[in-house]
């Protein structure tokens, strides 16, 4: 019997996961709190711990699963940047789902654009109150726009299709860029100064981390529109304020966002929110958030599922081998030298 524990637990998660609650093979437990220090003690009598995008797992938490005997960290997501891999090497392993439904991404981001350039959300309030003026609704054709793909994964080039599809010029960076590609590649300086779009679809690491700041932004064009399904600290969020308040950033769509840990998939509508940042983001007329939600599809959410459970099972059944892994030992998080003939530790 594999005991599983899930922290950041919603009822879509539960659905999607609790087909798969086999008797004599897989129990699971479920909890809303995330996993942090504070409730590392949940995960007691576990062998395993499924996390999502917000749940914490530095040297502290890994410390204690570690006592506790939990033997895989199991995340139902792609990135990984919560979790402090190098410390967990040798204590506890790690694998993730590396590829759930890019098209939700993308097409969420396309959304995202469409609504914000042809002032959609805006209409949409109006008409409910028998307002029918189309005074500052006045949007423009992405037809013959440059938009820039920060990031050329999965998700950057089903992006790039869609794009396409609407007649633009598509111009992107990568830091490994695809090879035999038809994508037209950049610098990241050429990109930032080209582009009428900046879309951003790369993992967060030390090196991306806040790579729109302010010197980024004082290098775009004026009224540039900058999209962001990735990972919220990708952007430094009060650079991008003042870029908005200087009318440099002429719009700025976000599904993530640098403290969006406590607050993002919260119901926080009864509660003052304390974060002035966010909340002085959210009050510009040009700026659309939604709570990381580009994921959420039921094609997703059960690819997910399913995903997850194989992980967990590869990995008990297969002395420890898992094609998902992610650890340290070859020097590459993600790809491991050894193709996965044997155990990373």
């Amino acid at each position: 019997m594999i005991k599983t524990v899930f922290f950041d637990t919603k009822d879509y998660v539960k659905t999607s996961f609790q087909k798969y609650e086999i008797p004599g093979e897989f129990e699971f437990k479920y909890f809303e709190t995330k996993l942090t220090e504070d409730t590392a003690d949940l995960a007691k009598g576990c062998d395993v711990v499924c996390i999502f995008v917000n749940d914490t797992v530095n040297a502290a938490v890994i410390d204690k699963l570690y006592e506790y005997g939990v033997k895989l960290i199991a995340l139902r997501c792609a990135g990984y940047n919560n979790v402090d891999l190098r410390y967990a090497y040798g204590k506890i392993h790690a694998v993730r789902v590396p590829a759930y439904s890019p098209y939700a991404v993308a097409e969420h981001t396309a959304a995202l654009l469409l609504t914000s350039i042809r002032r959609i959300h805006k209409a949409y309030n109006r008409t409910r109150d028998f307002n029918f003026s189309l005074s500052g609704l006045t949007g423009f054709d992405l037809h013959g726009k440059t938009v820039g793909i920060v990031g050329t994964g999965k998700i950057g080039r089903i992006f790039i299709d869609i794009c396409r599809g609407f007649g633009m010029n598509v111009i992107a960076y990568d830091a490994f860029p695809a090879k035999d590609s038809d994508i037209a590649y950049v610098s990241l300086n050429e990109l930032l100064e080209r582009s009428d779009i900046i879309s951003l679809h790369c993992p967060l690491t030390n090196e991306t981390r806040h790579m729109i700041n302010a010197d980024a932004i004082a290098k775009m064009k004026k009224g540039v529109v900058i999209l962001n399904t990735s990972r919220g600290a990708l952007i430094d969020a009060e650079a991008l304020l003042e870029g908005i308040k200087a009318r440099k950033v002429g719009a700025a769509c976000l599904d993530v966002y640098e403290e969006e840990t406590d607050i993002f998939f919260e119901d926080r509508s009864g509660h003052i929110l304390n974060d002035e940042l966010l909340a002085r983001l959210i009050s510009m007329p040009n700026v659309i958030v939604t709570s990381h939600q580009a994921f959420l599809t039921e094609e997703a959410l059960s690819n997910i599922a399913e995903t997850t459970v194989n992980n967990i099972r590869s990995f008990f059944e297969n002395d420890g081998i898992c094609d998902n892994e992610l650890c340290y030992r070859c020097g590459n998080i993600e790809d491991c030298k050894k193709n996965r003939r044997e155990r990373c530790f």
